[in-house]
């Protein structure tokens, strides 16, 4: 039988990859397996096609509602979702680092945050030592 860990009492936190201690800080090894993690949730976040809609909605227009963002997905991409099912999609979005959202008043609006994908697309770039090569036909 495969053992799942530690057993831990009522009251006792888990202390996986992105929990805080009481003192905010990331817990120690964890801290690494973190920032790896950041880049799972993004292809995650990214491997569903309604959640790249949403996103090519909001590069579209930022700070958009819930409402709008529903209405847009309904009219221009002819997907029959759900304001829940839209909700649920922008909350996985927003865990993945790519919506920010902010409250004014009643309305949350949401904003595209595009600073995840650069950190991916530099993780791959590779250097080039020479410099500029000029192509020749």
């Amino acid at each position: 039988m495969r053992s799942l860990g530690p057993r831990r009492t009522r009251g006792e936190a888990s202390t996986g990859p992105g929990r805080r201690c009481r003192s905010g800080g990331l817990i120690g090894k964890w801290l690494l397996a973190y920032a790896e993690g950041v880049a799972d949730d993004v292809f995650k976040a990214l491997a569903d096609p309604t959640r790249r809609a949403i996103l090519d909605e909001l590069t579209e227009k930022s700070g958009q509602t819930l409402f709008e963002i529903c209405s847009r997905l309904t009219m221009k991409h002819r997907l029959g979702i759900s304001r829940q099912g839209v909700s649920q999609h922008l909350a996985v979005l927003e865990a993945a680092g790519l919506v920010e959202t902010r409250r004014e008043g009643r309305y949350k609006f949401h904003d595209l945050n595009t600073t995840p994908l650069r950190q991916i697309a530099e993780r791959w770039l590779v250097p080039d030592p020479s410099g500029p090569q000029e192509s020749t036909p």
